[in-house]
């Protein structure tokens, strides 16, 4: 999924009668034939290049399928199962699909036991789907054991001509962590490469260690931000090392650094989007500290760090406590009274820019619980339910301070069911934790989980927030009321636009349309501000679609 998720549609709707499938106030749909091919179901929309729109099927458990559409008709014209090559006599495991200028590659990984060597590759994709058996080496990453091979992780710059990738193991004997960071042109040949071993003292009381994020600008500039935090016990303080590592094709991608630096704090997470004026902008949650140097680990409010590339100092941060209407809606009157914060249980949605310079940080309520695992060996299968709730919305003046706040009120879930998890990933592990990977996994999408979630959109400097609803929720907003989405087959779209001042007001379709198409907002392609591709279906019955604004 892109951070960015600027989809300019239908915020100015006056009357909002149900999805049309061509046509809708400034707003128009068109849907391609259905797809009657069952290979495999749209987990991820790859992109739009040479007339041609891209796409990626899942059918099973692993069994991963190009789909190839006409840009004009979005008619299917091709639908091939991907099936990687061996290296080494070793089976490739997909990874992920990009587009780089305009070429599709598929990238795969392989891990050799022997030499505790963890591989990546990359193989070129023709226009009409034929796999090249030309191969490219994109990391051989040394680890210490095949439990402990890590993951890796990919970000495609906004303007889709380089790619950022990152490996990250863990060395659980020397108490470390290891990442190592490349970037590749259209040709996936590497511009540089980074490589860091973060090791810790076991004196150091509550030490934690967070990749939390890396980003790519439209300058090919690279950016790292790591939170390195502990409690120094004789002086019953937290103390937290809070960094961002630029990398600038200027200056010959040399590694900078730039501190934030703050006290009584602490730090939970972090999200970067590259903004106007040569700036980065930093933002997440934070904690309060205890007098001793402990963290509570709950969430306080909303911090923004604007760091200036130009000279690579932070120019302003502002840590913006929940305000109590809000805490209200979330917590019920009394326990916002009491002054309690909220669980750790929110992530960073998503990072809107202002018209006005400042930003619209929106965060969802996440939860994923995993079942107890039925059946033996391959055989054994495990639920994983994934819980998206309620979303904070939450505005910053341009000097990063608190606009204002509101909550969007929604009770979505969806259960999958695995043949099991993949415990390679350095998810978090002990004192190290890698929050680069919090999107839905594309092993889990096509299954319930694509129909979570919400699309923001932003036009004209007004926000609306699109998602599935129950058709029983029609005009409440009121968290308390809000009944739980159900059976997201029969889910109805609903927009909440946001004021300049954050009230609400809700768009619900008149009436439902029976065997209308749904869309999944966890499956899209935004091409620009006016256009972007979508997934819709109904059951068996799925379509490929685009949105154009008028």
């Amino acid at each position: 999924m892109k951070k960015l998720l600027l989809l300019a549609v239908v915020t100015l709707m006056t009357s909002f009668s149900a999805f049309s499938q061509y046509k809708m106030e400034n707003v128009s749909i068109t849907y391609g034939e259905e797809i009657t091919e069952e290979k495999g179901k749209i987990i991820k929309i790859i992109g739009e290049t040479n007339n041609k729109v891209y796409a990626l099927g899942l059918k099973g458990k692993s069994d991963y399928f190009l789909k190839i559409f006409d840009s004009k008709g979005m008619k299917l014209l091709v639908n091939k199962p991907i099936v990687l090559p061996e290296l080494k006599d070793k089976d490739i495991d997909f990874e992920e699909i990009v587009i780089l200028n305009g070429r599709l590659y598929v990238i795969g990984s392989v891990y050799h036991r022997k030499d505790k060597i963890f591989t990546l590759v990359g193989i070129e994709f023709s226009e009409d789907g034929k796999l090249s058996k030309d191969m490219t080496t994109m990391f051989q990453a040394e680890v210490a054991r095949s439990s402990d091979r890590g993951g890796f992780y990919f970000k495609v710059s906004p303007d889709e001509h380089m790619l950022l990738v990152m490996h990250t193991a863990l060395y659980e004997k020397e108490d470390a962590l290891k990442y190592e960071m490349k970037l590749f042109d259209p040709n996936l040949k590497p511009v540089f490469t980074n490589v860091e071993k973060v090791t810790y003292n076991d004196d150091q009381k509550d030490y934690e260690f967070t990749i939390a994020d890396f980003e790519l600008n439209m300058k090919d500039d690279a950016f790292l931000v790591i939170n390195e935090s502990y409690r120094d016990k004789k002086k019953k303080e937290k103390v937290e090392k809070f960094q961002v590592f630029a990398f600038k094709k200027q200056n010959g991608y040399k590694k900078e650094t730039v501190d934030i630096n703050f006290t009584g704090k602490e730090i939970i997470n972090c999200k970067m989007i590259s903004t106007a004026n040569n700036k980065l902008q930093l933002v997440g949650f934070y904690s309060s500290v205890r007098e001793n140097g402990k963290a509570n680990k709950e969430l306080k409010g909303i911090y923004n760090a604007s760091v200036n590339l130009d000279n690579n100092t932070n120019e302003n941060l502002k840590f913006n406590e929940f305000d109590y209407a809000t805490k209200v809606k979330l917590l019920g009157e009394r326990r916002a009274k009491k002054g309690k914060d909220l669980k750790p249980l929110y992530m960073i949605h998503s990072i809107v820019e202002k018209n006005d310079g400042g930003l619209i940080v929106i965060s969802e309520y996440r939860f994923v619980y995993v079942g107890k695992k039925q059946g033996i060996g391959p055989l054994g299968l495990q639920p994983i339910t994934y819980t998206t709730n309620e979303m904070i919305v939450t505005a910053l003046k341009p000097d990063g301070s608190l606009d204002w706040s509101n909550v969007v009120a929604k009770e979505q879930s969806a259960t999958v069911t695995v043949a099991s998890l993949n415990m390679f990933g350095v998810g978090g592990s002990g004192n190290f934790n890698v929050a680069l990977g919090l999107s839905f996994p594309l092993g889990v999408m096509g299954k319930g989980p694509e129909y979570l979630s919400a699309i923001p959109i932003y036009k004209d400097g007004q926000l609306s927030i699109l998602f599935n609803d129950n058709k029983k929720n029609k005009g409440i907003t009121d968290i308390e009321e809000i009944k739980e989405l159900g059976n997201y087959n029969n889910a109805v779209p609903t927009i909440f636009v946001f004021s300049d001042n954050g009230s609400i007001t809700r768009k619900d379709p008149e009436e439902a349309i029976k065997n209308e198409l749904v869309i999944r907002p966890g499956i899209f392609y935004r091409k620009n501000e006016k256009e972007f591709l979508i997934y819709a279906s109904r059951k068996s019955q799925d379509k490929l679609g685009r949105m154009v604004l008028q």
